[in-house]
């Protein structure tokens, strides 16, 4: 009987594989956590189609690869670099692996400040979780046009980034017909859980030229690329003081102005991707005894509702 089905697509990796590098400048030390998924794909029909295990690398041997990297990478304290430098190995170790799609998710270490000679420090080894916030980093490294023609897409950004201001955000003026019961407001609480991702415009990598592949070569520190340390940082500042500063008509009136600084201020990012989930908070209602707490400017104790929600998403690219 002829088959009547065939395998159109295949990749497969380790997930969740947890980093915790410890990098030591002599007393200064550095922290980074990652939670690490490396999937590759290629020549490996066989191990689907014919039970033939022989182009099967080891989802075992992906593990100890990530944390072999971990160890000798000097790019290790920066995401986007390490997720390059993994899968740019990958692709290049194992000639029938084809392209390798690398995404990190990085939690957050602070040091903590102690005081030392009267003034307040930053301490060179003690470090604290100053929240939920995570920098994601997904990169994919593509040698389909060979080994010596490897191309990478990369897009990074935060997930889970808290915000709340208790005034300057107002919601009218919105469409209203039979079904609409929601009450204008001028001056409302804007609470948001931000998800930010913008994506970089494609690049070459170069290819390692040492016997073990493992060769990975920064080229120059372009403001605004991949390769700018600092895109991270100022990201997330324009979403900060944006977000503050703005005297929000809506929630998507905000988020446009925010992608549109990002693109603005870095040459090297196509597109950013804002997805911002409403955070409720709703004034009490205390006219039972006689108290106003639903006036705008009388609303001071809030209840929050965690479901259901407003979800507004929107991508702003660079023309």
């Amino acid at each position: 009987m002829a088959e009547l089905s065939y395998l159109s697509h295949a990749r497969y990796g380790k997930d969740k594989v947890r980093v915790l590098r410890v990098v030591r400048e002599g007393s200064w030390h550095h922290v980074v956590e990652y939670n690490v998924l490396a999937l590759l794909e290629g020549d490996i029909d066989v191990s689907y189609t014919k039970a033939d295990n022989s182009v099967v690398v080891a989802t075992d041997s992906i593990k100890n690869i990530t944390y072999y990297l971990a160890k000798v990478s000097p790019h290790i304290l920066i995401p986007e670099r390490f997720a390059l430098h993994l899968g740019t190995h990958l692709v290049s170790k194992y000639s029938h692996i084809h392209k390798a799609f690398v995404t990190i998710e990085q939690l957050r270490w602070t040091r903590i400040p102690v005081e030392s000679d009267g003034q307040i420090k930053p301490h060179a080894h003690s470090f604290y979780r100053d929240g939920d916030e995570k920098r994601v980093v997904t990169a994919e490294i593509d040698a389909s046009a060979g080994k010596n023609k490897i191309v990478a897409k990369v897009t990074a950004g935060v997930n889970d980034l808290l915000i709340l201001k208790s005034t300057g955000s107002a919601f009218t003026n919105f469409l209203r017909d039979e079904y609409t019961t929601l009450v204008e407001v001028d001056d409302r609480i804007f609470s948001t859980s931000v998800d930010l991702s913008y994506a970089f415009t494609q690049f070459d990598i170069p290819a390692p030229k040492d016997d073990k592949k493992l060769e990975f070569i920064i080229p120059k520190e372009e403001p605004g690329s991949i390769w700018d340390p600092k895109v991270p940082e100022t990201a997330r500042k324009v979403t900060l003081e944006t977000f503050a500063e703005d005297d929000s008509a809506s929630v998507q009136a905000t988020l446009y102005k925010m992608a549109q600084k990002i693109v603005a201020d870095n040459s090297g990012i196509q597109s950013v991707t804002y997805t911002l989930p409403n955070k409720h908070y709703v004034p009490v209602d205390m006219k039972y005894i006689g108290v106003d707490n639903m006036t705008p400017s009388k609303a001071e104790v809030f209840q929050p509702l965690a479901a259901p929600s407003g979800l507004i998403s929107a991508t702003i690219s660079r023309k």
